[in-house]
């Protein structure tokens, strides 16, 4: 299978960004063994579907107006569950934001504290999706946007909603996965933009 973050920055063979990447063959190889466990042949669907981790991908990536990646994910979800990528687009406009938002405990970090969106799905959301994906999102968003309120209380949300402990931990390594990924494509596609 051809490396995806490749695809992603539009990397060719033999220019500067393929050589920059050949230098760490292992990080290259690394990220695109994950991506091929999490989302082409996990070991294990009843911790996350296919439709859910697709979801969670697009979600996330779309939340954060990475344009290929969350296209990418975005045929994955259409080929599964069109009906849910649909109400997710609608869903977007109203989801997406700046951030980091969120509080630090007192102490001298807290002058940097920010009120921001906290996204919950809407009706349609929960009908399409279903309540267990619907948690799911609203911690991707949380996630993204809100880091720093992460929390106990987040994850039993996560469980309140059908979630076991083999899956918040699914859940979490999909959106950190995501999260790294456009990392490395943005700053790729910087490097690669400059050359």
């Amino acid at each position: 299978m051809a490396d995806l973050i490749d695809q992603l920055v539009g990397v060719v063979a033999g220019d500067p960004i393929d050589a920059l990447r050949a230098k760490r063959p292992t990080a290259r190889s690394d990220a695109q063994t994950t991506y091929e466990a999490l989302f082409v042949a996990p070991s294990d669907r009843s911790r996350a579907s296919t439709t859910e981790r697709a979801a969670l991908a697009y979600w996330t990536a779309a939340l954060s107006a990475a344009t290929e990646t969350a296209d990418h994910y975005r045929q994955l979800l259409e080929e599964s569950a069109p009906a849910i990528l649909a109400v997710l687009d609608a869903a977007l406009p109203g989801a997406i934001t700046h951030g980091p938002y969120g509080s630090y405990p007192p102490g001298p970090l807290s002058e940097e504290n920010e009120e921001g969106v906290h996204w919950s799905a809407s009706a349609p959301v929960r009908q399409a999706a279903g309540d267990r994906l619907a948690a799911a999102l609203e911690h991707a968003h949380l996630l993204t946007f809100h880091p720093r309120d992460a929390s106990p209380d987040a994850l039993q949300a996560l469980v309140d909603a059908g979630w076991d402990t083999d899956g918040i931990v699914t859940v979490s390594q999909l959106i950190a996965f995501v999260h790294f990924q456009l990392r490395v494509v943005a700053g790729l596609t910087v490097l690669k933009e400059a050359n």
